[in-house]
């Protein structure tokens, strides 16, 4: 793990989101998610309230969350379970619809923003593509969803509620980021070999956004709060994400690339040593060349 080329990315990241065209950037995935999110709250959020409550209904489960709450001291509370839940459900959606719309919309531009200033002379090989990106983000997200909903009953357990969640977050955010990070820069070996050799690295870096991520999670579970302002809620929470994602957009985007361009520069030497070692030796050329020539017999009259 290498923390002192995390921590240099982070700095150029930071910088690099008070540019006025990053700032901009976040504008048309907030859009497209806010669309999307209008539509799930307005026409299924309902009916996911009503499954909710059935199921816990036939569990015979409201009984058992009275007395967790009342354990708790917090049995005023106990109205807002079935609303509570349903949100909680809807969380990873939203977070994996903000993450793919920056991945969509927002990553092509953030990688020619950053190598544009940084590393103009690197070459584009383009080992990704925009069907490969959407295949990977998918098989990731079907795979987090799988260990989410397995890790559920163990949010509380204070020793690992901690740490197993922002590290799920942090896997999904590393292989939704890195793969559109080099999609255009890097060939699939080079991708993969990069991905290898840093993954702790770039766990870490998704672990640290899946923190980030927390405030506007926390505010997107405030909504049942106050149902009369949970599109203004949602709105907001759907912002803070995209804003969160564009910032590890960028952090991701500056850490592969540096790391891409050390990684060619190390396959550098090795390409010339086998370039050398094709090249014939001059000294046998110059002593056999003459053998060498096809020998034609002379023409006689």
């Amino acid at each position: 793990m290498n923390i002192a080329a995390v921590g240099l990315a982070w700095g150029r990241a930071v910088a690099a989101q008070l540019h006025y065209r990053m700032l901009l950037l976040t504008l048309l995935p907030f859009l497209v998610a806010l669309v999307i999110w209008g539509c799930v709250i307005g026409f299924g959020l309902q009916a996911l309230i009503d499954f909710v409550q059935q199921w816990l209904g036939n569990h015979n489960s409201f009984q058992t969350a009275g007395e967790i709450l009342t354990a708790l001291g917090l049995l005023s509370f106990k109205a807002l379970v079935v609303p509570l839940l349903a949100m909680w459900l809807l969380l990873p959606l939203m977070v994996f619809t903000a993450l793919s719309c920056i991945a969509l919309f927002a990553m092509p531009a953030i990688g020619r923003h950053v190598s544009s200033r940084h590393y103009p002379a690197l070459e584009l090989r383009h080992g990704g593509s925009l069907l490969g990106s959407i295949a990977h983000s998918m098989s990731s997200f079907v795979i987090f969803l799988l260990l989410w909903l397995l890790s559920l009953p163990l949010v509380f357990l204070p020793p690992l509620n901690v740490v197993l969640q922002p590290l799920l977050w942090g896997w999904l955010t590393y292989r939704v980021m890195s793969y559109d990070a080099l999609a255009d820069f890097a060939d699939a070996d080079e991708r993969r070999a990069l991905v290898r050799e840093h993954r702790w690295s770039l766990i870490l870096i998704g672990t640290i956004a899946g923190l980030f991520g927390a405030a506007p999670g926390l505010l997107w579970l405030g909504g049942v709060l106050s149902f009369l302002l949970l599109p203004l809620i949602a709105g907001v929470a759907v912002w803070l994400y995209v804003f969160v994602f564009v910032f590890t957009g960028l952090w991701f985007q500056h850490y592969c690339l540096a790391a891409l361009q050390a990684y060619r520069r190390k396959q550098e030497p090795v390409l010339d040593t086998r370039l050398d070692s094709r090249k014939p030796d001059s000294g046998d050329d110059a002593a056999n060349g003459p053998a060498s020539k096809p020998a034609f017999p002379a023409i006689r009259n």
